[in-house]
C-alpha cells in the first residue's frame, strides 16, 4: 500500500469511504480499577489514507471488548480478566508505528498487538521479534520465518479471491472473458497474480488489463478501455474502497451490463444509492455481513456473529467495511490460544496459537499454511466465503475451500506471482 499526497487530496476532494471513516471518533479504552485486565494493543491507521482499512477495526475490536467483558472477562487460569484495548495511530506511517510500538510494550505493556499490514509492520518485525510480543497483521506477505511471533490468523489475501472465480466457472458457464483495473502497488499486484491464475484455471480469458497510479481523479477512461474490450465479467481486484466506488459508478453510468467479481465491495449502500439495486444485482465478492445465516452455524467461529453486526451497525450506520470484524477476528482465535496456554504470556501464547489444529478461523476449521510463499507456516487457510448482492444485500452463496484450491493450483499461483515481480519465499 501506498500514501501519498495526491491520494490524500483525492480522498478528500471525493468524499470518500475512507476519508468519511476518518472523521469518526475513536473510542476511548475503558479502565477497570481493582479488576483483573489483560490489555490489547491496536497499533494502526485512525488518520489518514489507511484509516478505511484501520478505524472500523478498532470499532470492531472495541464491540468485541464490551461483549466479553459483558460476559464477565475472559476466563485464565480460572479467574477473570476484563479486555482493556489500547490504541495507537500509526497513520500508516514506518516511524510513527516504531514509536507506539515502544509506547504499547514498555509503558501499555500488552499482551498483543493488532496491525494492518505492510509498511508499519515491516518497520515494527524485528523489534517485535526481539521482545517476543505476539503480532498480528492483515497482510499474509508480511510474515516470514524470522518472525515467529508474528501471525497472519484472519485475513489470506490475495488467495481468497479464487474462490469467486471458481464460483463463477461452476455457475456460470457463458462466461468466458474477464477485464481487471486496480492501483499499481503491493496490494493490486499481489491481487492482480491471484486473479490471473484463478481465470487460468477457470478457463477465462483476460482481454484487457489496467493498472492505474495514485495520480488517477477521474475514471472514466479507464472503465471505458475495459468496457471496449466488451468482457464477460470485469473486476476491480483489490482496489481501495473508494476506487471500487468510483469504478462501479462508472460502469453504470456507461452502462456495462456483465458480471462483476470483485475482492471487496465495502459500505455497498452507498454504491447502491449511486447506481440501482438491479445493476448490482449479482456482483460477486468476499466479505460478508456476519448477520448472515451461514455465520451463525455450527461450522464457523466467531461467537455471536450477528450481535456484533447489529450493535455495529447501530452504533457505526454505514461505516461496516471488510476489516470491521477482522481485528476481533484475531481476537477470537488469540483466546482459544490462550486458553490452550493457560497464561496471557505471548511467546507462550504464540506457541499455543500455532499448535492449534484445526486453526478455529472465523470461517471454519482452517490449518496453518504459507511454507512456500512466505517460509513459514503462519498464515490460517482454510476456507472463505463467496457473496452476492442479491436484492440490495449481500449473502453467502458458498463456503469456498481456499487451501484445497491453492494446493491444486499451487504452480499456476507461483507462476503468476513471478511474473508480477512479487516476492516468495519458497
Amino acid at each position: 500500500m501506498k500514501a501519498n499526497i495526491t491520494r490524500r487530496k483525492f480522498m478528500a476532494a471525493t468524499g470518500g469511504v475512507a476519508a468519511g471513516l476518518t472523521a469518526i471518533g475513536a473510542t476511548p479504552s475503558k479502565l477497570f480499577a481493582g479488576e483483573k485486565t489483560v490489555k490489547i494493543g491496536f497499533l494502526a491507521a485512525l488518520t489518514g489514507d489507511a484509516a478505511g482499512w484501520g478505524l472500523p477495526g478498532l470499532y470492531g475490536v472495541e464491540i468485541w471488548a464490551e461483549q466479553i467483558n459483558a460476559a464477565g472477562g475472559i476466563d485464565m487460569g480460572g479467574e477473570k480478566y476484563k479486555v482493556e484495548i489500547i490504541s495507537y495511530d500509526d497513520e500508516f506511517d514506518a516511524v510513527k508505528a516504531t514509536v507506539g510500538a515502544k509506547k504499547l510494550l514498555f509503558e501499555d505493556e500488552v499482551s498483543i498487538v493488532l496491525m494492518l499490514g505492510v509498511t508499519p509492520v515491516l518497520a515494527v518485525k524485528d523489534f517485535m521479534t526481539r521482545n517476543k510480543m505476539l503480532t498480528t497483521t492483515l497482510v499474509p506477505t508480511d510474515i516470514s520465518e524470522d518472525a515467529p511471533y508474528l501471525f497472519a490468523p484472519v485475513e489470506v489475501h490475495p488467495f481468497y479471491n479464487v474462490t469467486a472465480v471458481d464460483y463463477i466457472a461452476r455457475n456460470m458457464p457463458h462466461i468466458k472473458t474477464a477485464a481487471i483495473a486496480t492501483q499499481n502497488d503491493e496490494l493490486g499486484l499481489s491481487s492482480l497474480a491471484t486473479y490471473r491464475a484463478a481465470f487460468e484455471v477457470a478457463g477465462i480469458e483476460i482481454v484487457e488489463e489496467n493498472l492505474f497510479g495514485f495520480e488517477v481523479t477521474d475514471f472514466a477512461p479507464v472503465v471505458s478501455k475495459l468496457i471496449a474490450a466488451n468482457p464477460d465479467v470485469i473486476t476491480w481486484d483489490t482496489a481501495y474502497p473508494d476506487y471500487v466506488n468510483l469504478l462501479t459508478e462508472q460502469a453504470y453510468l456507461q452502462g456495462y451490463k456483465g458480471q462483476f467479481v470483485n475482492c471487496t465491495l465495502d459500505q455497498y449502500d452507498h454504491i447502491l444509492s449511486k447506481t440501482s439495486k438491479e445493476f448490482l444485482e449479482g456482483f460477486l465478492w468476499q466479505f460478508p455481513d456476519l448477520d448472515d445465516p451461514i455465520m451463525q452455524g455450527p461450522d464457523t467461529h466467531f461467537d455471536n456473529a450477528a450481535s456484533f453486526y447489529q450493535t455495529y451497525a447501530e452504533r457505526y450506520p454505514g461505516a461496516w467495511t471488510a476489516v470491521s470484524w477482522e481485528y476481533a477476528a484475531a481476537l477470537e482465535m488469540w483466546r482459544s490460544a490462550v486458553s490452550q496456554a493457560g497464561t496471557f504470556d505471548p511467546p507462550a501464547v504464540a506457541d499455543a496459537l500455532r499448535a492449534l489444529s484445526p486453526v478455529p478461523h472465523a470461517f471454519g476449521d482452517a490449518e496453518w499454511w504459507g511454507e512456500d510463499f512466505f517460509g513459514v507456516n503462519s498464515a490460517a487457510l482454510g476456507k472463505w466465503p463467496v457473496v452476492q448482492m442479491q436484492n440490495g444485500k449481500a449473502v453467502i452463496v458458498e463456503m469456498g475451500d481456499v487451501r484445497a484450491w491453492c494446493d491444486q493450483h499451487l504452480d499456476v499461483l507461483k507462476k503468476h506471482f513471478i511474473e508480477l515481480g512479487v516476492p516468495l519465499a519458497g
